[in-house]
């Protein structure tokens, strides 16, 4: 037997229950969620795109590697003239105080294969150094290029590091020797383990591994740094060396990247069959090598490399590679973590 208060709140509840039943059938909406909210909008739009997305630095190591990205920029660098279409103009630089810039770099295609609109956002402060801060971050923002529908937010910071690394070492591919031993890294910061591990993946044969920075205590943090990384370095010797000269004479491929003004390669040292990677200098005044060194070099910037690509090499002949920095390369390399993300 229920108490008479029982049965009044069983009665209410019944009540309430016809009440919502009555609004359902009538097609009323008293209250309204949203998940229905947007599951009624995308029936009525079925081209609404979900929510933008942010893919943080911890995300990108998830979804890509060195080797990974280095295959998508080769197979997809050799069709863009013939299928795919990139628009990308001049990147846009503003000084925004005597140690600080700030940088756009847009590029979009409309191709069927590669419908997006991108650019990336980048500052640089070179003081960040004396805060044990990076001197570059920057974030990549994506859109659908076919609807102007904004699809994700991008931590460029880590992405450029990936994407220089993959760029170097893709033009290694065509204008470093196969057997190549020796590697020199002149620089220690945060694009110098991209840069080895990069050039690794592609050239096996390379044994020796030589770090020179100008406080060489950088220089000895980061080789301990990867020898600690023994899974898949096994066989690789790993070393920091003082003498600036001495480790240039000794590189099969060197590899530079800092903010130096002062030339710090020689051409009177390279070896025959060297390659230079230079990667760091970015404005007029920034020099990582002499004059001598360009003059007795085949000299390749960004996508040359890729397009020279079935041209025979003297094997004596030394090649330097200027990286300059492509937003075709960011929407690449934005497109694969953004579709790997999805995926």
């Amino acid at each position: 037997m229920l108490s008479k208060a029982e049965n009044n709140e069983e009665a209410g509840s019944l009540k309430d229950l016809r009440k919502e039943c009555r609004i359902a059938v009538s097609g009323m909406e008293c209250t309204s969620s949203p998940l229905m909210a947007a599951t009624k909008q995308d029936q009525a739009n079925p081209a609404a795109a979900p929510p933008p997305i942010f893919i943080s630095t911890t995300t990108i190591h998830s979804l890509i590697t060195h080797e990974s990205l280095i295959r998508h920029l080769q197979s997809t660098l050799r069709h863009l003239s013939a299928s795919i279409q990139i628009q990308s103009p001049i990147r846009h630089a503003h000084q925004t105080s005597p140690n600080s810039s700030f940088l756009l770099m847009p590029s979009w295609s409309t191709s069927l294969s590669l419908p997006y609109i991108g650019t990336k956002l980048v500052t640089h402060h070179s003081n960040n150094s004396t805060l044990n801060l990076p001197g570059v971050h920057a974030i990549y923002v994506l859109f659908n290029s076919l609807t102007g529908q904004p699809l994700a937010s991008i931590d460029a910071t880590e992405l450029t590091l990936y994407r220089t690394a993959c760029v170097s070492a893709l033009a290694s591919i065509y204008l470093s020797r196969e057997d190549s031993k020796t590697l020199v890294m002149i620089g220690a910061g945060s694009l110098a383990p991209h840069l080895i591990k990069a050039h690794l993946s592609v050239r096996p044969n390379i044994k020796q591994v030589v770090v020179y920075n100008r406080t060489i205590e950088k220089a000895i943090v980061l080789v301990n740094q990867l020898k600690n990384e023994d899974i898949w370095l096994d066989g690789v010797c790993f070393e920091s060396n003082g003498c600036l000269e001495e480790v240039v004479k000794m590189g099969d491929i060197i590899s530079c990247a800092t903010n130096s003004e002062t030339p710090l390669v020689k051409g009177v040292d390279l070896k025959k069959g060297a390659h230079l990677d230079l990667v760091g200098s970015f404005t007029p005044s920034m020099r990582e090598c002499d004059d001598e060194a360009v003059r007795r070099g085949r000299v390749f910037v960004d996508n040359e490399a890729a397009v020279e690509a079935g041209e025979w090499r003297d094997l004596d002949e030394i090649t330097v590679f200027k990286s300059v920095g492509s937003a075709v390369v960011d929407l690449l390399s934005a497109q694969m973590v953004y579709e790997s993300f999805m995926e």
